[in-house]
């Protein structure tokens, strides 16, 4: 009779992406990771492979549930101008929940990896640009709306969006003040008053 697993595939790579997302991935063992994942280590080797496998299939899903979702839910749920500012705001609020400071998995990889790994850094450039997309896709739809003032060209518009978010993510990582935060994204919002 062949062997047979007896977790969720699905619901097992959240709980390792949960994992990583709160420890960074040097800091993740693979006991932590066999831990919360409540699987022994002989089914997490045959299921995802070594740890950097496991590592890139939980990035990977970050950014497809949880960066492309929030994303798509933004632009459906709000005006082009209030899912920008919906976005900053989602991150500002997180970071003053308890263990809210987790920042974003795809940041966080792009500062503990990126330089040095070529399939986290291919992963997260990817969403970078998407997420440059949004903003850019949002500030164009807000501007035919008459919400956005016209002014800088919206791509470039986009990327300084993009940088305030990343800079606000690392923020929420090493100074989650709530004077600090608010003042970064009030800053960034400003831009399209």
């Amino acid at each position: 009779m062949p062997w047979e697993k007896q977790f969720n595939r699905e619901e097992a790579l959240d709980k390792a992406m949960q994992a990583f997302w709160s420890r960074g991935y040097s800091a993740t063992s693979m006991q932590d990771l066999v831990n919360a994942m409540g699987i022994n280590r002989g089914s997490l080797y045959a299921t995802f492979g070594d740890k950097h496998a496991l590592f890139l299939a939980a990035l990977r899903m970050f950014d497809e549930q949880v960066r492309a979702r929030l994303l798509a839910n933004l632009t459906a749920e709000h005006s082009p101008r209030e899912a920008i500012c919906e976005l900053f705001r989602i991150f500002q609020h997180e970071a003053a929940q308890p263990n809210g400071n987790r920042g974003c998995l795809l940041t966080n990889s792009a500062l503990e990896l990126s330089a040095h790994d070529p399939e986290v850094a291919k992963i997260v450039s990817e969403a970078q640009r998407q997420i440059e997309g949004f903003f850019q896709s949002r500030i164009e739809a807000g501007r035919e709306a008459g919400e956005i003032p016209a002014g800088r060209p919206a791509p470039e518009l986009a990327r300084g969006f993009l940088a305030s978010l990343l800079g606000l993510m690392v923020l929420i990582r090493s100074r989650p003040e709530e004077g600090l935060l608010a003042s970064v994204v009030d800053e960034a919002l400003s831009r399209i008053r």
